[in-house]
């Protein structure tokens, strides 16, 4: 066995290993590749044992005032998809029914633009939303992912009954202003992730992969969620959609993938690990190699703008992912 590899066993003793640690495994290949995904895999059985499983409802598309390279949202792209302002009370709490029908116990209200540092008529209505899904649903558990927040939104949020909130890093900061967005600062989102870790609500921060970040960029990323504190770390892989600026990069390949999460478990062994967009596109026949390479999580029944497996096959494999559990 590798000798790096070996030496990285004392994370099952304890023992957290250095961002040098981590950027020499990083260099590993070939049948080795197989033996750090078995160490990563021991690392989730150990500390972050149970698998989350959550599904989104777009609840606000497109006509977003941000430049987001990757996503197709952003009003400064051209694409195809369908742009809606905030759907009705009504529409939304029907998307948590139908995935509560569905065994789901975790639904996440994710809108599009900037964000919401001051309460209007938008904020109120999703806040009157997660109070009648806690009611009619009280083991359900609400997610909200709406952009930046202010002190004020941030604690209404926490009463009204969510018990987590995405939002994403993307990327290394040093990379941030250059390989996602120049209309708003990485601080912005920092300070957002700060103020949410005073409130006992858990806090989903992670990334995207293959935007023309580096495996150190990544690393960096996952070293920065682990000083956050961070609970959940969602990791997406890019699919370049046509009329983004990113419609033309090249994908990363499945082997990439999966070094990229085995080497986030090394680095945040005890917090869920989730994988986002690029499951079923990306990984397609591989996407059961990432659940045994430290992976404990994954998106349901779709996407924002793009379409997921069917929850009823997600069933099916989570049950699978189980036998691998006992």
């Amino acid at each position: 066995m590798n000798q790096d590899i070996l030496r990285s066993y004392k994370i099952l003793d304890g023992e957290d290993l250095s961002m040098t640690e981590i950027l020499a495994l990083s260099k590993i290949g070939g049948e080795d590749l197989l033996d750090l995904v078995s160490l990563s895999y021991k690392v989730q059985k150990k500390y972050s044992p149970s698998i989350h499983l959550c599904t989104i409802s777009n609840a606000k598309s497109g006509l977003c005032s941000e430049n987001c390279s990757f996503c197709a949202q952003s009003s400064f792209h051209h694409t195809d998809i369908a742009t809606y302002p905030l759907l009705s009370f009504k529409e939304i709490f029907q998307q948590a029914e139908k995935a509560y029908q569905n065994g789901i116990r975790h639904f996440g209200i994710v809108t599009s633009g900037y964000g919401y540092q001051k309460v209007n008529e938008e904020f109120q209505t999703i806040l009157h939303i997660i109070e009648k899904v806690k009611k009619d649903f009280p083991d359900m558990e609400i997610c909200a992912s709406l952009g930046v927040l202010s002190e004020e939104t941030a604690e209404l949020l926490v009463r009204a009954g969510i018990v987590e909130y995405n939002h994403n890093l993307q990327v290394n900061p040093e990379k941030y202003s250059t390989l996602i967005s120049s209309t708003h600062s990485i601080n912005e989102r920092i300070q957002t992730i700060k103020i949410l870790k005073k409130y006992p609500v858990r806090v989903c921060s992670g990334g995207i992969l293959g935007v023309g970040e580096t495996m150190e960029d990544r690393i960096k990323l996952a070293f920065l969620l682990k000083n956050l504190n961070v609970d959940i770390i969602p990791l997406n892989v890019l699919i370049p959609i046509k009329g983004t600026k990113l419609e033309g990069q090249q994908k990363i390949s499945p082997l990439e993938v999966v070094k990229t999460f085995a080497l986030f478990r090394l680095i945040v062994k005890d917090k869920v690990i989730k994988f986002a967009a690029g499951r079923e596109t990306i990984m397609k026949d591989f996407q059961g190699l990432i659940m045994l390479a430290g992976a404990n999580g994954f998106l349901t029944g779709g996407y924002l703008t793009t379409k997921g497996r069917r929850s009823e096959d997600d069933k099916e494999f989570l049950e699978a992912l189980y036998e691998f559990q006992e």
